[in-house]
This record gives C-alpha cells, structure tokens and sequence, in this order.
C-alpha cells in the first residue's frame, strides 16, 4: 500500500487520478461490451462459447456449460466440512435478514366499499452473476441467492467463470447448492449477462439480473437494464476510510481489503493523521 504525505502537489495528483475513475471515462470498455452484447444476441451460444475460450481459455459447449448434480457431488469432498458449516451457519443469518424485508399483499375495503390494496408478486426467473476469474466470493453466492429464495422466486439461474479446465470453484458450487439455485452455467463476464439479458439455446432468459462483477460485467448491466431489471452497477469498488492513531490498524486493513480484493481497479484509501497507523495498516 502506498503511503502518500498530502502537500498541496500530492492533492492535486491524487485529485487528477480520481477523476480518472469518472463513469466518463470508460469508453474503451464500452465498446468492448456494446460488441461483445450485440454478437451474444445474434449468436446465441456459438457467442458464449467462443467468449469463454478467448478470455477464461475453456472449452465450453452445450454439453458441458450446465453444472451437473454430479459436479456439486465432488465439489462437497473438496470442501472443507469447516467450510460448509460457515456457509450453512451465515445463510441462517442470511435468511433470518431478509425474511424481516419481505414484503406480503394485503386488501382492505373502506366503508364506501372500495377495494384498496397492494399485491406483492414474485418475479418467475432470476440471473445471479458470481464473480470466479480471479478470486471466489461464496458469500457473494449466498446474498444474491437469499434474497430471491426468500421472495418466493420460481427459478433462480447462475452464471459464473470457469477456469481454464472448464471446472467451477467447488467453494462457490457448494454455497450454491445451499442456498437453493436450481441451475448453474460455466459462462462469465459481459457475455454471461447478455445471455441471461437475452437467452439462448443453453441459457435461460430472466426478468432480473444481480450480482456484482468487473467493469465489464457493471457496464454490460447498464447497457441491458431496461431489456431487463438489475439490481444496480456494482463497481469498481471504491472504499474510504477516515481513522486517527486511536484505530485499531488489523480493522483499517480488513476494510480496505474487503473491496480492494475485488479486482485491479478497485481503489482503497486510508486517510488519517498518524503516519504510524499509516505504516502498520500498509
């Protein structure tokens, strides 16, 4: 972590690099999704295929690019007994959440006997993208799964990267398996949004997408929102801490961790007057 003295010159460079990080700037990006939607539009799974050979380096084909019930099988031997006590115990936590928002119908007539009321339907099809290509987020698995179990959703799909051996995370195939996803699909990316935006042979079309990704799976979302519902444009991540020598530095450095292990562009920043806390958070 890079400690930087703030002079008036240091200000305006970290100011400068800020504004590098404007929506404004990321034009490169978007022509990169706009083509990469419109291909998966037209072309379906020979899109998605083609995508995930180029950029995970699988070869991934109608065949193989659903999870099997035998995949998640051998994911729970390569998974800590541990590991899956966590994520049964944080989906009680989870679900205990959530089951305060929920919201229920409800009609009432007034003495002139009109009829007010509100009616709270479920949505029929949920796209829950999970971040894999360089890092395994299950507790990204568990809430954005959750949420939509508890709202009573009738199918919930799941798109996250493989790696280069066409194999899916056994961490994340296990948190998925508990939280109640019915189907999982060995796409990522900007492509993987647009099949679950648009559908095709293999992927199911959605009525909303969730979960958070890298700039191209953020900006692939805004560009389909409106073809389908999202939950907002998660990242790049962004943190700020403010804390004085007072702070406890292991707490500083696991917050500023929490978003800058998301991916390279994620920006972290401790501000504080103790150049001692500086040094033990960096």
């Amino acid at each position: 972590m890079r400690i930087v003295e703030l002079t008036k010159e240091a200000k305006e460079n970290i100011l400068e690099n800020l504004l590098k990080r404007s929506p404004n700037s990321y034009g490169q990006y978007e022509e990169t999704v706009k083509d990469i939607l419109a291909d998966v539009k037209e072309n379906k799974d020979k899109a998605i295929f083609e995508y995930t050979k180029k950029f995970d380096k699988a070869d991934i084909n109608a065949k193989n690019i659903r999870v099997t019930e035998e995949e998640i099988e051998e994911a729970y031997t390569l998974v800590d007994d541990s590991l899956v006590e966590v994520i049964r115990k944080a989906l009680v936590n989870i679900r205990d959440y959530h089951m305060k928002q929920k919201q229920y119908s409800w009609f009432d007539t007034t003495p002139q006997g009109t009829m007010l009321g509100q009616k709270v339907t479920p949505l029929e099809k949920v796209g829950v993208y999970v971040p894999g290509g360089k890092a395994v987020y299950p507790s990204s698995v568990l809430m954005n799964i959750v949420p939509a179990v508890v709202a009573g959703v009738d199918k919930i799909v799941m798109t996250t990267p493989p790696n280069a051996e066409g194999k899916v995370s056994p961490n994340t195939l296990v948190a998925a398996k508990e939280a109640g996803v019915q189907e999982i699909y060995k796409v990522g990316g900007a492509q993987a949004i647009a099949a679950l935006a648009y559908g095709t042979e293999s992927v199911p079309k959605v009525d909303k997408i969730v979960g958070p990704g890298n700039i191209f799976v953020a900006l692939a979302k805004k560009a389909v929102y409106g073809h389908v519902s999202i939950d907002s444009i998660a990242g790049p991540s962004e943190i700020l801490v403010i804390a004085d020598e007072t702070a406890n530095p292991r707490f500083v450095a696991a917050d500023l961790l929490s978003q800058a292990e998301h991916d390279e562009m994620a920006s972290a920043i401790l501000i504080t007057t103790s150049e001692e806390l500086a040094k033990k958070v960096s």
